[in-house]
Order: structure tokens, then sequence, then C-alpha cells
């Protein structure tokens, strides 16, 4: 999912998915460690990308929240 596109959920939205997304990355570092190996490495990589991008957009839109109680 894209930046700009995360952009036009809820931040409890963001959240759910931020837990999804974490869960999703410890499955596959364990299966890494048991296994030896992934059917697609790349997508640990991936995962922790989407994982940054939405912390990003979570932080932006607290951020934005603050500032506008901090103006009235």
């Amino acid at each position: 999912m894209k930046a700009h596109e995360m952009r036009d959920l809820t931040v409890t939205e963001l959240k759910a998915r931020l837990s999804d997304e974490q869960e999703a990355l410890k499955d596959m570092e364990f299966n890494k460690a048991v296994a030896g190996q992934l059917e697609n490495p790349a997508r640990i990589r991936m995962t922790r990308r989407e994982i940054a991008r939405l912390k990003t957009v979570i932080h932006e839109m607290e951020n934005d929240e603050s500032r506008s109680e901090d103006t009235e």
C-alpha cells in the first residue's frame, strides 16, 4: 500500500494494519530461523518497509491532530 493510500485511512485502521504487519514479520523471521530459508526472502524487506511507512503516516497524523489542538 502506498503512503498516499494510507493517508485516506483513520489512525485506528492504520494501527490495526501496523499490528498485522508486525505479526507477519515476526512469523517470517521465526520461519527463517527454524527452516533456514523462506519462499520469498524479499518479503521480509518489503514488510519492514511497510511497517516504516505505516509508522511514518501514523506519526504525521498524530502530529497534525496535536497541532490543530494547539492552535485552537
